[in-house]
């Protein structure tokens, strides 16, 4: 697996009932991941010798994120090495310009958009819709908020041509709520759907997570099945894919969705599965990387919710554990051994059962205790 984030730690774990053996590319020994599985190679993963030496006697490539070079990729299966997803599907979740032109050829939702080229052209965009806002985004390399902005005029867009990336324009979409359909893909075509989940986001990350989407219309929400089910399909996508969605409202103001981004890789928005699901997202990635038989993704309770914990005011961990957990028996708690930071995902927790408004409690509860922002 290249990179030694979270991603890769819970892939990890779930390879394990199954006797898979990992491989791990890792930025550094610290890493999540690294810390976790036996055979860690510390490299970066943008030298095509360093890769291909990782991949040296390893059956299957897989990632926990879009960032290697697509040619890098080519490389590597050109030297006979399976790589799931494989380059020519991985590249839409890499170069969000390649999405956008691959969706509209399928047919897909999106919101207006274009390539721009300065400040002038986007000026040009707005004009051509409803004006401003304008969402800029630099075609790669952004991820949880990063390469991301919201531009209010000419004077504003300047920031985003500095990366020397191409700069992707789309309407501020006026939502409802942010939603995922997740799906898993294997190589003979197999595939399964999760629930279609509703995701909230807080300063552009992920905060938390609501499964099955509260109140979705059963045929939007099959709708948003289907579509994951198809972009998969037809981009090749081998092992797991988050469509993430928009849910707005069309002309004659009935439920509709439009695809916001596409995720090639576990996802925040499936971490529920862990605990919520017959079936969890990194399993079926395992499975479906290995071309193994998909597992069954049903829901094991009414309600699941996942509640991410941020970097704050990191209280002693183990006194945090004895409240959280002589509170809620049933509470699940995943942290990931990371460093620290301000707002920076160092894990999250699980909840399930019938009554919603209880779940999100305890969800949120245990979240902002672990994270020292509630202190009884």
């Amino acid at each position: 697996m290249v990179g030694g984030g979270q991603l890769a730690r819970m892939t990890h774990e779930a390879g394990i009932p199954l006797g898979i053996r990992f491989k791990l590319l890792s930025d550094t020994p610290q890493d999540s991941a690294a810390q976790v599985v036996g055979e860690v190679v510390v490299g970066d993963y943008r030298d095509l010798d360093t890769l291909r030496d990782f991949a040296r006697g390893c059956d299957v490539i897989t990632f926990d994120h879009e960032h290697v070079p697509t040619e890098h990729l080519r490389a590597i299966e050109a030297d006979g090495i399976p790589v799931r997803p494989g380059p020519d599907a991985l590249v839409h979740a890499q170069d969000k310009g390649v999405m956008r032109a691959r969706l509209d050829a399928l047919g897909a939702p999106s919101p207006r958009h274009r390539i721009v080229t300065d400040p002038g052209d986007v000026a040009a965009f707005a004009a051509e819709g409803d004006g401003y806002p304008v969402v800029l985004k630099t075609v790669r390399g952004g991820y949880d908020g990063k390469g991301v902005w919201v531009v209010r005029d000419e004077a504003s867009a300047a920031e985003p041509f500095r990366a020397g990336v191409p700069v992707l324009a789309e309407e501020k979409v006026d939502y409802v709520r942010e939603l995922a359909a997740n799906v898993v893909r294997s190589p003979h075509g197999q595939a399964v759907a999760y629930p279609v989940v509703e995701s909230q986001q807080v300063d552009g990350v992920c905060d938390t997570v609501i499964a099955p989407a509260p109140g979705l219309p059963e045929e939007l929400a099959g709708r948003a099945q289907e579509l994951a089910l198809t972009i998969a399909a037809e981009l090749g996508v081998v092992g797991h894919l988050a469509v993430e969605l928009f849910e707005t409202r069309d002309a004659g103001g009935e439920p509709a969705i439009l695809v916001n981004e596409l995720a090639m890789r576990p996802h925040n928005s499936g971490h529920w599965t862990q605990d919520g699901a017959v079936t969890s997202q990194f399993a079926n990635h395992v499975r479906a990387v290995l071309d193994l038989p998909l597992g069954d993704p049903r829901p094991r309770a009414g309600w699941t919710v996942m509640a991410n914990v941020l970097g704050g005011d990191y209280p002693d961990m183990y006194a945090a554990y004895l409240h959280c957990m002589a509170r809620d028996p049933q509470l699940k708690i995943h942290m990931y051994g990371k460093d620290v930071k301000p707002g920076r995902k160092v894990g999250h927790v699980n909840t399930y059962g019938d009554d919603l408004d209880e779940v999100l409690d305890r969800a949120r509860h245990a979240a902002g205790y672990l994270r020292g922002t509630i202190t009884e």
